[in-house]
């Protein structure tokens, strides 16, 4: 009896051990939870000194506290490491609030990250200044961009939208209040388009204005048409929609000197108009012109462009851009309209230069992050913005068919926008619809 209870045993804990290994791959948000957290919460905690004093994280205590330390507590005098305030576990990793002794920066913590990565055996360490003296460790126990599942409280409002998932494992958000103009540059295959269609999603919900210009004769965007309340598939009436809404926005600016205010949420909810997200799609294909009487149209729908970027914010106008590349060598205008663009996202870029457009300005450390991006994950990006703080970030696998589904379903919140009527998609552009896939039939099992 007793050797079948310890087979029983054995066969138990290998079991338990072959689930563990299961786990880690197939749910490691569960094994985590299980065996990761209290692992590296353990190592953390019986190494935490002995690690900062190695990455030279540590500072000579003061002259008041080594004196003390000496006579009365008669003990040796050692360097000081940040003091830990605060160890919260979360579903994905373990996040450390550390009160800074005087002599060092989050710029120190920050630049020995992947070595105390290495130290506590965790997937990546991420650091952020939450207020002077204090910053916060974000330790991930695994791999979250492997696989991309949005947390359910991520949910489009105001004008906020959650379109990717950080490697911290939280949400990356495009806030409009805050961020009113943005750049999104990827090569081909690098998940961009995927991106944007994360980005269409949520803005469909909203009520807001969309806006679009895709010169690529529309096949991007035409099937947003329900949602959209314009639609420039060419250069010519990209040139005339620019127009317009240069126009819109001086009018609106004529509205807030009539009621006084300098911001258009100041406005009272009556008489506020709708704000509007301009989305273009392959931004290059403004610049190239074929023939030399073609540059002074595509000057004027450059530098109307400027103009919204630089002013729009106030009115409730804002731009979202994308391409696989932006540089001077598209044309006149194009670095003008490029410092606009605050918010930046840049997927895997052919070279190294298309980096450095998109983040070498506001987050040269980032430059060789994006360079990193391998081939085999699409969606993967690094987005920054112009206070230097910048993340890896992963958008979820969605396909055409579906944010073109909930367009179609919140079509009835489309404005109705008199000065954008000429370039109403909706009657123009007719959209075919999906082909149906006949049911699946069980094959007839042999023998039957």
């Amino acid at each position: 009896m007793t050797d079948v209870t310890t087979w029983l045993e054995l066969g138990g804990a290998a079991a338990g051990a072959g689930g563990l290994g299961i786990a880690k791959h197939r749910a490691p948000r569960v094994y985590w939870s299980l065996v990761g957290l209290p692992v590296t919460w353990g190592r953390f905690t019986w190494t935490y000194r002995s690690t900062m004093d190695v990455c030279g994280l540590t500072v000579q205590p003061s002259r008041l506290r080594a004196f003390m330390t000496r006579n009365l507590a008669r003990r040796e005098v050692r360097p000081v490491p940040p003091k830990v305030r605060r160890v919260r576990p979360t579903a994905t990793g373990l996040r450390v609030t550390l009160r800074l002794p005087a002599g060092l920066e989050p710029a120190d913590i920050a630049a020995s990250a992947e070595r105390l990565r290495h130290a506590w055996g965790v997937h990546s360490v991420s650091v952020r200044e939450t207020r002077p003296g204090y910053v916060e460790l974000r330790m991930t126990g695994y791999d979250v961009l492997q696989r991309v599942r949005m947390p359910r409280r991520a949910v489009a409002r105001d004008l906020v939208v959650p379109v990717a998932l950080r490697e911290d494992g939280t949400v990356f958000e495009r806030d409009y209040r805050k961020i009113p103009m943005a750049l999104t540059l990827g090569a081909n295959q690098s998940g961009k388009s995927m991106y944007q269609r994360n980005l269409i999603k949520g803005l469909a919900r909203l009520p807001v204005g969309l806006v679009g210009i895709d010169c690529k004769r529309g096949v991007e965007q035409s099937r947003y048409a329900p949602r959209l309340s314009a639609l420039a598939t060419d250069r010519e009436s990209a040139g005339r929609l620019a127009d317009a809404l240069v126009g819109e926005m001086e009018d609106r600016f004529d509205l807030l000197a009539l009621y006084g205010v300098s911001d258009l949420w100041e406005l009272p909810d009556d008489a506020r108009p709708v704000p509007l997200v301009v989305l273009i799609d392959e931004v290059a294909e403004l610049f190239l012109v074929t023939s030399k009487k073609e540059e002074a149209a595509r000057d004027q729908t450059v530098m109307q462009l400027v103009r919204i970027g630089q002013m729009a914010r106030a009115v409730g106008i804002f731009l979202e851009v994308c391409g696989q590349r932006f540089g001077s060598d598209l044309g006149r205008g194009a670095t003008a309209l490029r410092a606009q663009l605050t918010g930046r996202v840049v997927h895997r870029v052919n070279d190294k230069q298309t980096a450095e457009m998109g983040l070498g300005d506001i987050a040269p450390d980032a430059v060789v992050s994006v360079t990193g991006i391998r081939a085999d994950r699409p969606g993967v990006a690094v987005a920054g913005d112009a206070s230097g703080y910048w993340s890896r970030i992963r958008t979820p696998e969605i396909t055409p068919a579906h944010a073109a589904a909930v367009c179609r379903e919140f079509a009835h919140l489309t404005p109705d926008l008199p000065f954008l009527a000429p370039f109403r998609p909706v009657g123009q552009i007719t959209v075919p619809p999906m082909p149906t896939v006949p049911p699946l039939v069980p094959a007839q099992v042999v023998g039957e």
